[in-house]
């Protein structure tokens, strides 16, 4: 029995031990499970992960060429959805052109930019017929640039030695503006004849670009090409006003764009809006100096175009050629529809309304009895002062301009300017909801139009 009574005690304090030692060991796994950080299996755009170009070689000196690190980073960045890549502040960074390619990555990238990205003046690093972008996104779902950085296309460069008959494709000299004179550089560092944009989105959907500065691109600042559900938002655009072609931001072949609260200053158009865009919604951007708001160049060599369900309010215009413009060559095909200018703002624009169905960028054009069809467009509340003529509407004899409304249109000459013409208006029909300043009496009643070339 004593043995027994031995044994049994023998065995509970076992038994005792083993539970001591089983819950030390839980706490243990506890503690450090609370205290390791989790690696997620899969991030989240509230769980990122955070990728420093700095970590990847970036030096941010200005002077070293950090194009490489930025690839490295990027190509890191795309593999994890949600993911940031980390362009910090204080840094400047000299990137070469380089394209973000989205074939291979996943989705909700955000490009947090906070410090500076400088293109390379260097004519070896564009080679010799030059390239058409410098930083380029393309074929990404869900990619957000944001910060409070700047891209700079440091274009001073290009523009002094582009060649004098470079007239861009997508964004020509106008006939409206005070001619430039382009100076032909006989220095050793001669850029390319080809200028690039400073940032393209191309093949892109659910586009976020807000809070940034882009300034002194080459050519044009912004374009998007064949992209969808975009937002531009709260950024900057800055050129000087004789920069030759260099347009804020470029819009073609994409759909859904919502661009607002932003201030653009540049050479060209401040917004261009090209065949294949439809559902853009422009307000309370201020533009000037540049060439105002501008549908088209449309029907160029005889080209269809399709421009659709258009609408810029709310905004500013000061010290710009034009205000609210659409403008085609002759020949094309194709229309303009649904479109709305409501409540704009002008300062000593040149001319704050215009439509031009013989836009012509050269001293002479070809003519011809095609053109895009212009239809539905709607001009209410565009008040303030202009220093060349009020209107200009000039429709073609053969696919005249339909469905013109104006109303609440109060436009007065500049105090400053002498010299002024009267409204134009040739082959355009429509009518005049409201009394207007100076008074539009050219506007014809609407009539039966055939149907043209719609889209």
């Amino acid at each position: 029995m004593s043995r027994f009574s031995s044994n049994l005690s023998k065995l509970v304090l076992l038994l005792l031990v083993l539970v001591i030692y089983c819950l030390e060991s839980a706490t243990c796994n506890a503690r450090h499970r609370r205290g390791r950080k989790q690696e997620p299996r899969q991030p989240s755009i509230q769980n990122s992960y955070i990728f420093n170009v700095l970590d990847y070689g970036a030096k941010g000196d200005g002077t070293t060429d950090d194009t490489k690190a930025f690839e490295a980073t990027w190509i890191e960045a795309c593999n994890d959805e949600g993911s940031t890549i980390m362009v910090p502040p204080d840094y400047g960074f000299l990137v070469g052109p380089i394209i973000f390619s989205g074939l291979h990555c996943e989705e909700n990238i955000v490009f947090q930019l906070d410090g500076r990205i400088i293109a390379p003046t260097n004519p070896k690093v564009w080679g010799s017929s030059g390239l058409l972008q410098w930083l380029e996104f393309s074929n990404l779902n869900g990619i957000s640039i944001k910060g409070k950085g700047i891209i700079d296309g440091q274009g001073s460069v290009w523009w002094e030695n582009a060649p004098l008959e470079d007239q861009g494709d997508d964004s020509e000299q106008d006939v409206y503006a005070p001619r430039i004179v382009l100076i032909s550089s006989t220095s050793k560092r001669k850029m390319p004849r080809t200028r690039p944009a400073a940032l393209r989105f191309y093949g892109c959907s659910n586009v976020v670009v807000t809070g940034i500065i882009i300034q002194n691109s080459p050519k044009a600042h912004l374009k998007f090409d064949n992209c969808a559900a975009v937002q531009v938002s709260g950024i900057t655009v800055s050129s000087p006003g004789d920069s030759p072609n260099t347009d804020g931001i470029h819009l073609q072949n994409s759909q859904n764009v919502v661009i607002n609260s932003s201030d653009i200053a540049c050479g060209d158009d401040c917004i261009s809006i090209q065949t294949g865009s439809s559902a853009v919604f422009i307000h309370h951007v201020n533009c000037g100096p540049g060439h105002g708001f501008s549908i088209g160049g449309l029907g160029k060599d005889k080209t269809k175009a399709c421009v659709s369900n258009i609408t810029v309010q709310d905004s500013t215009l000061q010290n710009t050629t034009t205000g609210v413009r659409i403008k085609t060559w002759q020949g094309g095909s194709g229309s303009v529809q649904g479109i709305m200018f409501s409540n704009i703002q002008v300062s000593d624009v040149k001319t704050p309304i215009m439509i031009d169905q013989f836009y012509c960028d050269k001293r002479k054009c070809r003519n011809h009895t095609a053109a895009v069809a212009i239809s539905g467009v709607s001009y209410q509340s565009i008040k303030g002062t202009y220093s060349y003529k009020p209107v200009h509407f000039a429709c073609s004899d053969s696919v005249p301009c339909t469905g013109v409304s104006l109303s609440a249109i109060e436009l007065n000459p500049s105090p400053e300017k002498k010299h002024f013409y009267g409204p134009y208006c040739w082959e355009t029909y429509g009518e005049l909801r409201t009394n207007t300043t100076p008074p539009i009496d050219c506007i014809q009643p609407d009539k039966r139009i055939p149907s043209y070339d719609s889209c």
